[in-house]
């Protein structure tokens, strides 16, 4: 990616990305004071460094939420965008005066629900940060950019890195502590995830049919879907191998919500049509439905 040279003041300033960015700084810092911080849970990345810190020295988190993610931001400035930068600096800085202004009492002391509520509350909080075009962890940053340079992805580096935080939380905690940020760091990913992707994620569909003409003209005019068109050949039935006919095979991009009904409109048109789902990474071109990201 080539990082924009000016900034998007228009997306900075957006009501939307923006109340996407508070509601999740107001879900991050009631995990973190209601649940994390109080007892020592970490979460990895650069949260969890400003945990880990807290628990040995008499530093504000605050601060050391700012100080710590101050060069991944340049960086994220630098590499990724600078609109990505500035919505990803004012998303820490709301984190960080949050934790310093806002009073959330302890909820728990059982180590199980604050890993499972703490990881929760983290993680509606990073995947809304995420969907307003910022974050709040810099590793997140680190991540994205490093994946471009190696033949890694972006999950398996943050998995790595947060693997030697978690082991700091094990050696200065304990390793029950340790442990049970294991859970806490796995519950904040996925909820992450799903609030970043939810029902929209992005999933390719396949469909063999006799009617793929028909089948072709209802994605495409009835569901305004693009279309990709492989020349494929049907049939070599065990019960009937010899018999086959040439026929397109169609692929489409679509979201979850709506995987059914075009399958439920496809059969209508030929009940023997065969399809296949799998789910994929990264959408990128195409006619696609555009989404929050790095910008």
């Amino acid at each position: 990616m080539t990082p924009s040279k000016k900034i998007n003041w228009k997306s900075v300033f957006s009501l939307k990305s923006n109340f996407y960015i508070i509601i999740g700084i107001l879900f991050a810092v009631f995990g973190l004071q209601g649940f994390m911080v109080p007892n020592n849970f970490l979460d990895g990345g650069v949260t969890g460094i400003s945990i880990l810190v807290t628990g040995f020295s008499d530093i504000h988190i605050s601060i050391l939420l700012v100080a710590f993610n101050i060069p991944f931001l340049v960086i994220g400035y630098k590499k990724i965008g600078q609109t990505f930068g500035v919505k990803a600096t004012i998303a820490v800085l709301l984190l960080a005066l949050g934790m310093y202004f806002i009073e959330i009492p302890i909820f728990t002391t059982d180590k199980v629900l604050i890993a499972v509520f703490g990881g929760f509350f983290v993680g509606l909080g990073i995947g809304f940060v995420i969907r307003g075009g910022g974050v709040i962890d810099g590793l997140e940053v680190i991540g994205y950019y490093t994946q471009k340079k190696s033949g890694f992805t972006s999950g398996e580096i943050i998995l790595a890195l947060n693997t030697l935080i978690i082991l700091g939380a094990a050696y200065s905690f304990g390793i029950e502590t340790g442990m049970y940020s294991i859970l806490v760091y796995y519950t904040a990913m996925k909820t992450s995830d799903y609030v970043v992707d939810g029902f929209e994620e992005y999933t390719a569909l396949t469909i063999v049919s006799k009617d793929y003409d028909l089948v072709k003209q209802l994605i495409v005019k009835d569901f305004n879907k693009a279309i990709s068109v492989y020349k494929g050949e049907r049939g070599y039935l065990p019960e009937s191998f010899d018999v086959k006919n040439d026929c397109d095979i169609i692929m489409t991009i679509v979201t979850r919500l709506e995987i059914h009904r075009i399958k439920e409109a496809v059969s209508e048109i030929d009940p023997k049509a065969f399809f296949y789902v799998h789910s994929i990474k990264e959408v990128n071109g195409g006619v696609i439905k555009k989404k929050i990201g790095y910008q």
